[in-house]
């Protein structure tokens, strides 16, 4: 099966800033056009430890999926697991890059207990695979709305859940920023995988909490729908809106536009055997 590269596809765009408080950016972000992935990590811990965990993880995702579709498409059953490889690919690289930091951090005193959250998709056959652990989010805009794809993996988003806050009144809580889940802090990590349609037009919006922490989401609404044609401008925008609003952590932003039909060719042996599944 010929391998699809997405470059004519979508449009991409990533931008990272350390904000108006924080001496360094632990956030991390990363881009591969040809294949369709994108990955954001917001770091944790003292010192440089935050922006080694980030690092980490970004490189490690990115590198073992890239390098796997190279030569292999996303499509193709992962004999181990049964899922598509591109499902298998993002749960397999969090948990890979889960151990790398864990055992850094491990090894060196100076990155005990650093973590971080991780937020990635990977597009191929008109769908995405969305990967998250912590509180980094994915924003969809379609058809004029703005809808949130991921759920954070906090405290706080515990708490509303079972009723004890409301959405509104969590804005000005004090446990914002208390994750449930983080990449890298313990031996194992449970990462949150899904699998959407995807629509020309649509724009994905992936930020670290210091973007929706700062900025309404429809303030980010506004801004995505106002300059959703220049995507660079949409996102410094964004970055610009959180630090005029106080820029109390790093906000980093990655845009994907879809901007054409990516259903990737089959043959009719492949064809004939997905009719049969129906």
């Amino acid at each position: 099966m010929k391998i699809m590269n997405m470059t004519d596809v979508l449009e991409i765009v990533a931008k990272t800033d350390p904000g108006m408080v924080r001496a360094h950016n632990e956030d991390s972000v990363e881009i591969d056009a040809a294949c369709g992935l994108v990955v954001l990590a917001d770091g944790m811990g003292g010192y440089n430890a935050g922006e080694v965990a980030s690092g980490l993880a970004v490189s490690v995702l990115v590198s073992e999926i890239t390098g796997s579709l190279k030569h292999t498409s996303p499509l193709t059953r992962d004999e181990e697991t049964g899922d598509e490889l591109g499902v298998s690919l993002i749960n397999r690289g969090i948990h890979n890059a889960n151990a790398s930091i864990y055992d850094a951090a491990r090894k060196n005193e100076q990155y005990a207990g650093m973590g971080t959250t991780i937020v990635t998709a990977l597009f191929y056959d008109n769908r995405v695979v969305v990967g998250h652990v912590g509180d980094s989010r994915l924003y969809r805009l379609r058809g004029g709305m703005l809808k949130p794809i991921t759920r954070d993996h906090s405290l706080l988003q515990e708490q509303i859940d079972c009723g004890m806050i409301t959405a509104e009144n969590a804005r000005y809580s004090r446990n914002r920023n208390l994750v449930t889940r983080g990449v890298g802090i313990d031996a194992e990590v449970v990462p949150e995988i899904h699998l959407y349609d995807v629509e020309v037009g649509d724009i994905y919006l992936l930020c670290s909490d210091g973007l929706n922490d700062m900025v309404e989401d429809d303030d980010i609404y506004s801004v995505l729908y106002a300059m959703q044609g220049n995507l660079a401008l949409a996102a410094e925008q964004l970055i610009q809106t959180a630090n005029d609003n106080g820029g109390r952590d790093n906000v980093s932003v990655i845009l994907v536009k879809v901007k054409q039909d990516f259903a990737q060719p089959r043959s009719r042996l492949a064809r004939l055997l997905d009719w049969f599944k129906k």
